[in-house]
């Protein structure tokens, strides 16, 4: 019989190698042939009963044992479910298909018994093979992971399957090959396409120290990487267990359905007594059947997938486009958000400071300015150092050779000697301190108009400031005006970023509020504060800082595959980009899954009373004539039922296709380029591009 047990019962969780998908698809495979046999052999029983009563070839008795055998043999599964849902206390679909039969054993109808089982079988076996259909999605994703590496043993490369691959491990990848594992580059660098698990069609290049993942095509060059997870912990195989745990995930909404069942079920049984006691006063020959008839049709099946198969479809759809749900309450709770928090760096920025502005003092050019902040910083390894080398680099400055005395001072800045005599580059107020004129720095200060900016002096003279910005992302304020349009009552910005630069960020996005200067507990005590008042959060982070505040929230959401592991552990939705734009697409996709379970639920409970009024009036009798009678058009009643709630759930595995299709829309011809050439030009055309 099927039921939401029946169809989503084939969870085998760390399942995340080619090789393992292949095997649990071979025992599906080789479990289904055992059951058409069975059938087949049970229904050919059935039916000699059937041909040798009409043909008269043997007496009544004799005619019968045929029927007899074969409706064991096709009930017997139903009946030991039947069994396993009553231990339990939780009657459902099994006991009322196997009452049904059995009623109809019980009173001689052998040929009906075997005949119901026969069909309910076939059916679950139809809509088992419907259901399949959810897990493409799940093998899809294994089959991007190879089955075997070539790791590196003593400088010469040994192709091994991957359950003999370790952490540590150095593995190498050729161009045109997938990676079969999580790793990190340690030799050679290559442009990748990780569309598979971010969405995104646009290649990405990446060189020694970047983070590679199982499943993501190798384009351009062959690499070595040290292997740092493998199997069911790479991410890619994290996403297939998730889609998996989506089968049978017990929410509060499907907690909810099995109770309106067990509930259900009752009613069901009373009806069916209550219709055989009053036909029996009058035709005790219909009665039996009809009893039959309201048993099956209003067995509560499509009520028990309604919110399993959609949930499923829904998992699906969000790792299409690179959104890992961990659990299925938060898709639920992101449905009913009203307040959503955005961090500022790495989430509405990029992170990454770039030069925006030369503010150099009177009678200072702003090329020698940024000379002597690039020398000052060219031994750094701080991120705004390595962005003010690189535009003096890009300006063809002369910054002098590496040598020179360079010293950090912690927490204020950098101080160099060399060519250039000796140049303090850092915080305006050390810069002050090391004898820079006060009136003169804050008017540099107030000229940066509020972005980051680094003081130099040089010679015992300040030279100026050079301001840096961390870009907003492309789409940060489109972003924001969508989760207003989508029922954002209030959209926050919080940082732990200096006021002036926050709200420079916030007037720009359009934000409703702005919280700076936020320590770790503070921005925790904001959300907690937020939840406690009634707000449903939603709070969008990268960071180690963003770690409390994002398990606070109702649901969480990390930024990238790359953030803080702190931020992703913590959070109940993992973005595998950068891209922001996610953040309403999840929105959208909660409202479209909580749109269709109730969809679900409306027409498994119509169709149940609808049915049940049908057959307990008897018109399935008329409907099915002679032929199918009451019981034949019940089954089918059933059986399309539970299709046409599976068929509105599967309409999710589409959604937000013309998303993915938009942002692919130029970019596919970029891939194929990107593998016929080397790195270098590779990234020349994608700049070209505008990528």
């Amino acid at each position: 019989m099927s039921s939401g047990d029946h169809i989503f019962d084939h969870t085998h969780h760390g399942a995340a190698t080619q090789d393992e998908a292949m095997q649990e698809a071979s025992r599906e495979v080789a479990s289904a042939e055992r059951r058409i046999l069975i059938y087949l052999v049970g229904v050919v029983l059935v039916a000699t009963t059937t041909i040798t009563r009409e043909f008269g070839v043997v007496d009544g008795g004799v005619a019968a044992l045929p029927a007899i055998i074969g409706a064991i043999v096709l009930a017997v599964g139903l009946v030991i479910a039947a069994f396993g849902e009553l231990r339990i206390g939780k009657p459902s679909n099994n006991t009322l298909a196997a009452i049904a039969i059995l009623a109809a054993f019980a009173s001689g109808r052998y040929e009906t018994a075997g005949y119901v089982a026969f069909t309910l079988l076939v059916f679950d076996m139809a809509l088992r093979r419907t259901a399949w259909g959810a897990r493409r999605a799940i093998e899809g994703l294994v089959r991007l992971t190879p089955d075997t590496a070539r790791v590196l043993r003593d400088g010469e490369e040994v192709e091994l399957q991957l359950a003999q691959v370790v952490v540590g491990d150095v593995v190498r990848v050729r161009p045109g090959e997938n990676f079969p594992v999580d790793g990190e580059i340690v030799s050679g660098s290559t442009t990748i396409n990780e569309a598979s698990l971010t969405g995104e069609a646009l290649p990405v290049e990446k060189s020694g120290g970047a983070g590679v993942f199982a499943g993501t095509s190798n384009l351009t060059s062959a690499v070595d990487l040290r292997v740092t997870q493998i199997g069911s912990e790479t991410t890619i195989g994290k996403v297939a267990s998730l889609i998996k745990e989506a089968e049978t995930a017990r929410n509060p909404r499907q907690l909810m359905i099995e109770q309106v069942a067990a509930y259900f079920v009752p009613v069901v049984l009373a009806t069916a007594a209550l219709v055989w006691f009053i036909v029996r006063q009058s035709d005790p020959s219909r009665a039996m059947d009809l009893a039959i008839t309201v048993l099956i049709v209003a067995t509560p099946s499509a009520l028990l997938i309604s919110s399993p198969s959609a949930m499923v479809a829904a998992f699906a759809a969000a790792a299409r486009l690179g959104v890992m749900v961990k659990q299925t309450n938060y898709l639920e709770a992101a449905a009913s958000c009203d307040t959503v928090i955005f961090d500022k760096t790495g989430t509405l920025t990029t992170g990454r400071f770039e030069v925006a502005r030369l503010v150099p003092a009177d009678g200072i050019e702003g090329a020698d300015l940024l000379r002597a902040a690039a020398f000052a910083e060219r031994q750094s390894n701080h991120p705004i150092a390595r962005s003010i080398v690189a535009t003096a680099e890009r300006a063809k400055l002369d910054i002098g050779s590496d040598g020179g005395h360079f010293e950090e001072v912690h927490g204020k800045g950098v101080k160099a000697m060399g060519g250039l005599g000796e140049v303090l580059a850092g915080r305006s107020s050390w810069i002050r301190d090391s004898g820079a004129d006060q009136h003169t720095v804050d008017h540099v200060e107030e000229r940066l108009g509020g972005m980051t900016g680094v003081h130099v002096m040089g010679g015992g003279r300040y030279l100026g400031a050079v301001g840096l910005e961390d870009r907003l992302r492309r789409n940060s304020k489109d972003v924001i005006e969508k989760c207003r349009e989508l029922g954002g009552r209030l959209v926050m910005l919080m940082t732990g970023d200096r006021f002036a630069v926050a709200k420079r960020v916030g007037m720009t996005v359009g934000v409703d509020q702005i919280e700076a200067e936020c320590l770790p507990e503070e921005k925790h005590e904001i959300v907690t504060r937020l939840v406690s008042k009634g707000s449903r959060v939603l709070m969008v982070g990268d960071g180690i800082n963003d770690g409390p505040s994002l398990a606070a929230a109702d649901v969480g959401v990390a930024m990238g595959l790359e953030g803080s592991d702190i931020a992703t552990n913590s959070a109940g939705v993992a973005l595998m980009t950068d891209d922001v734009g996610r953040v309403p697409f999840l929105i959208m996709l909660a409202r479209r899954t909580k749109a269709v379970i109730t969809q679900n639920i409306a027409i498994s409970l119509a169709a149940a009373v609808l049915g049940l009024v049908l057959a307990a009036t008897g018109q399935f009798e008329a409907i099915g004539g002679a032929g199918l009678g009451g019981v034949g058009v019940a089954v089918i009643w059933h059986f399309l039922d539970d299709i046409l709630v599976l068929g509105n759930s599967f309409r999710l595995f589409r959604f937000g296709e013309e998303y993915q299709s938009s942002e692919r829309t130029g970019s596919e011809g970029l891939i194929e380029e990107a593998g016929a050439r080397r790195p270098r030009e590779a990234s020349a055309r994608l700049a070209a591009a505008g990528a």
